[in-house]
């Protein structure tokens, strides 16, 4: 029977220039769709997302026994205290609102950024939910979509599996149970975790919209922008350097495109305060009325100062794990993306003059910082010992957090 393929009729030589015309005029296969694609990526993330479930439901369940032998309200206690308490205020009246202290200081609700009250109002009223209620759903919602894209940082750096220990150990950070509450810590990680997805796989724009909406959400949004602003620069002058200026805009239009969206939203929050107060400089005002200024770390060293030298010890020790941790980070060569947000969030947080309780707090969405003990964990010899280590770190997390919203609370 005559063979009907051309490029077996051919030549040798030919028969290669025929199978690759062939090819070019083959219809493509359709790509697959974004549903599908979607689908795809969750089902690879459910590990993660189970790992990270499992250590917070340990968290909700040792504070509500911890709450009802208290004769306290766990719901309370998560949703309607502490700064909860000025972001419902926001989504119920607009900002507008100060308190005075005896001390006589001035705290304006201008201090808080308005996504979250923004979202809190609408779930509330397309929904039966309170505003507390809204809160906290937008809060849990939230942290499971940043475990996703913390699992994806992760797996798309050293793998799958290091991917869900990652999730699962940023689940049981000492003040994780910040993140079952209605702050705003686990709605920023979300969009930082993502954004940072989002350049490590070359989707600018999609990162400079994330670091928008990161930018209406809390102050530390600086750090994140600050890591696609050093990113891009980096990018350029090594173009520069190997003499690529030629078409050096149109080849990184999307690259610049990108870092010029990312301080959108943070700059749009400050020209709505300055304009509202009628000052330029107004945000920072209300921020250092708050005690949230910038202030190179005076504050922080004053107060080890202050503390008896056991504690002034302890403390000290503790910043020099810290120190070791970002070291490690840098050792593990992590992405420059990656890396320059990790200390931008944890130099921003220690040079600040808020008071030093809230700083592990404020550090929280500094989660690469949990890569090197993620890789570390993976070199155990059977996931059993993995698990267990995560396990007693969920227990240790739960007790801490329920100590801590019985008590004095987050600061």
């Amino acid at each position: 029977m005559p063979d009907d393929d051309p490029a077996a009729q051919a030549p040798a030589p030919a028969q290669r220039l025929v199978r690759q015309r062939s090819r070019r005029t083959q219809p493509r296969p359709p790509y697959p769709p974004a549903r599908g694609r979607l689908a795809t990526a969750l089902a690879a993330a459910a590990p993660a997302l189970g790992a990270y479930a499992a250590v917070r439901l340990i968290g909700l369940v040792v504070l509500a026994a911890a709450a009802a032998g208290a004769d306290r309200s766990a719901f309370h206690l998560l949703g309607e205290r502490w700064d909860s308490v000025w972001y419902q205020r926001i989504a119920e009246n607009g900002y507008g609102f100060t308190a005075t202290l005896p001390n006589g200081d001035i705290h304006s609700d201008l201090a808080f950024f308005p996504l979250l009250p923004a979202l809190e109002r609408g779930i509330a009223e397309l929904t039966p939910l309170s505003l507390a209620g809204a809160g906290l759903l937008v809060a849990w919602v939230a942290a499971l979509f940043a475990a996703w894209g913390i699992y994806a940082v992760g797996a798309h750096l050293y793998g799958r599996r290091a991917g869900v220990v990652l999730a699962a150990l940023w689940g049981v950070y000492p003040t994780a149970f910040v993140q079952s509450m209605a702050y705003t810590e686990t709605l920023f990680t979300a969009f930082a975790a993502w954004a940072l997805y989002a350049v490590l796989t070359r989707r600018w724009i999609v990162a400079g919209a994330l670091c928008v909406l990161a930018g209406l959400t809390r102050p530390s949004a600086a750090a994140l922008i600050a890591a696609l602003a050093i990113t891009a620069a980096v990018a350029l002058v090594r173009e520069c350097r190997a003499g690529r200026t030629d078409g050096i805009v149109r080849r990184n239009a999307r690259m610049l495109t990108g870092t010029a969206l990312a301080p959108l939203g943070w700059l749009a929050y400050v020209v709505f305060v300055a304009v509202r107060e009628g000052s330029p400089f107004a945000y920072f005002d209300v921020q250092a009325q708050w005690g949230n200024s910038i202030d190179g770390g005076v504050a922080l060293a004053s107060f080890i100062l202050g503390l008896p030298l056991p504690g002034a010890l302890g403390l000290c020790a503790a910043l020099v794990g810290l120190g070791w941790v970002v070291f490690l980070c840098v050792r593990q060569r992590q992405p420059l993306p990656v890396l320059a947000y990790c200390i931008a969030v944890v130099v921003i947080a220690l040079i600040g003059s808020g008071y030093f309780g809230s700083r592990p707090r404020l550090m929280m969405p500094a989660f690469p910082l949990l890569l090197p003990p993620a890789v570390a964990l993976l070199r155990l010899r059977t996931t059993a010992r993995t698990v267990t280590v995560v396990a007693v770190l969920a227990v240790a997390s739960a007790a801490y957090g329920a100590w801590t919203l019985l008590g004095s609370g987050p600061p």
